[in-house]
């Protein structure tokens, strides 16, 4: 039975509605969606440990790192749970998201159901960007908006 999850994102001015398909516990996550009132280009896309938004986004912690990993790009193999890359937003401030991403799941030790997912004011240097936060955030600034993963209606 497919398990489907969705997360509702808030911020000031960036807004979107993200939705997380899995197929099985075994397959990847394919995650689509569309957010709007963003700056035009890359923004860092992460889901955070805590799906606690009581402080904003601020409360929900850092991203999602059960291994205690440096943070990379999702094809890395040294990468958080949580390091999602980035969505691209066009000239009209539209970011359209389709990630396929074979690390998080709806279920199991990856399960991000209840936890945060944000996006980021600049981009995710994937960890490699020589900054002294590149290998925990990618060094992608302000959280812009954030909203808490949660089971979906199938």
């Amino acid at each position: 039975m497919p398990l489907k999850a969705v997360c509702v994102l808030n911020g000031e001015v960036v807004k979107g509605t993200v939705f997380f398909d899995q197929d099985s516990p075994d397959s990847p996550v394919k995650v689509t969606g569309e957010v709007t009132g963003l700056q035009k280009g890359l923004h860092g896309f992460h889901i955070h440990e805590f799906g606690d938004n009581t402080n904003g986004c601020m409360s929900a912690g850092a991203h999602f790192n059960p291994y205690q990993k440096e943070h990379g790009a999702p094809a890395d193999a040294e990468r958080h749970v949580g390091d999602l890359g980035n969505v691209e937003a066009s000239a009209n401030g539209v970011a359209k998201v389709d990630i396929t991403d074979k690390m998080i799941s709806l279920t199991g030790a990856h399960n991000i159901v209840g936890r945060t997912l944000v996006i980021h004011a600049d981009p995710d240097d994937l960890g490699k960007g020589g900054h002294e936060l590149s290998k925990t955030t990618g060094n992608a600034g302000a959280r812009s908006a954030c909203g808490v993963v949660g089971i979906a209606k199938i």
